[in-house]
């Protein structure tokens, strides 16, 4: 799989995770918001640019999302629509999925993901239907949540298919070069959530860092998970906030600052 950078026409960096439309890494978050706040933010979020929007069967927003998708003036092939099961919705996959894209108001989705691994387990049988609902069309791309590189490893054992996408907390606090190396290896995408949650969001090199782009702490975060290909997700219900998380693709960061960023976690700094 290729998961080489290329940029677009909105600036925001994209990766191919086998689908018909390339996964922007700068995407929209939508937990924990949900009926009119949800609709009316993924609304904003779209019209100031972003074309990823996530969410998943438990944030119980998807009907909310649906409702601002159709009221987009941007066509579906544009957009890059990311959904997630829950694990206690193993043996009612294809019925789970449904529920989703009847709730959204769409016929596919681009990405859909195992929310966390089925009682800590790779959920093999889940991904077969996972694998089935990709060939009959209802998915573009599918992947996981929250799975080590072990689990990871037993679904392609099981199946011969590795996960697209690989989405977990991850930001400066959580870096680790081996894990982000062992999913460039196999081809799998990361994509972070609560990319701030980890970091110490005063610490001065951050601050050093942000000062010398002139911008905010939260942006230089963001601009290095995209040095790193990383997928991002953020949110706000604020559009000043939405716009300005989005301009962090204009951020190029130097190696000397990417590799202090590095070292904030533990295991950057071993």
């Amino acid at each position: 799989m290729n998961t080489t950078l290329r940029y677009g026409a909105d600036r925001v960096p994209t990766a191919d995770v086998g689908g018909s439309r390339a996964m922007p890494l700068l995407g929209f978050g939508t937990h924990p918001m949900r009926g009119d706040q949800a609709t009316e933010a993924v609304q904003a979020a779209i019209s100031v640019g972003y074309r990823l929007v996530d969410t998943a069967t438990r944030y119980r927003n998807e009907e909310a999302i649906g409702a601002a998708l159709a009221q987009a003036r941007v066509p579906r092939s544009e957009l890059f629509m990311t959904t997630k099961m829950p694990p206690d919705q193993v043996g009612r996959e294809r019925l789970t999925l449904e529920q989703s894209l009847t709730a959204l108001g769409i016929d596919y989705v681009d990405l859909w993901l195992i929310h966390w691994p089925p009682g800590g387990y790779p959920g093999v049988a889940s991904w077969h239907e996972f694998i089935r609902a990709r060939e009959d069309g209802l998915v573009r791309a599918i992947g996981v949540s929250n799975y080590s590189i072990e689990l990871i490893d037993a679904l392609h054992e099981a199946t011969g298919v590795y996960p697209a996408v690989n989405q977990l907390q991850w930001g400066p606090g959580d870096y680790d070069a081996d894990f982000a190396e062992a999913m460039r290896r196999r081809g799998v995408v990361l994509s972070a959530h609560s990319p701030l949650r980890s970091t110490d969001l005063s610490h001065p090199v951050l601050v050093e860092v942000a000062r010398r782009h002139d911008r905010s702490v939260h942006e230089i975060v963001l601009a290095w998970n995209l040095h790193h290909k990383v997928a991002v997700t953020v949110k706000s219900a604020h559009r000043d906030r939405m716009v300005q998380n989005l301009s962090a693709a204009d951020v190029t960061l130097t190696p000397d600052e990417v590799g202090k960023i590095d070292e904030l976690s533990a295991s950057g700094a071993a």
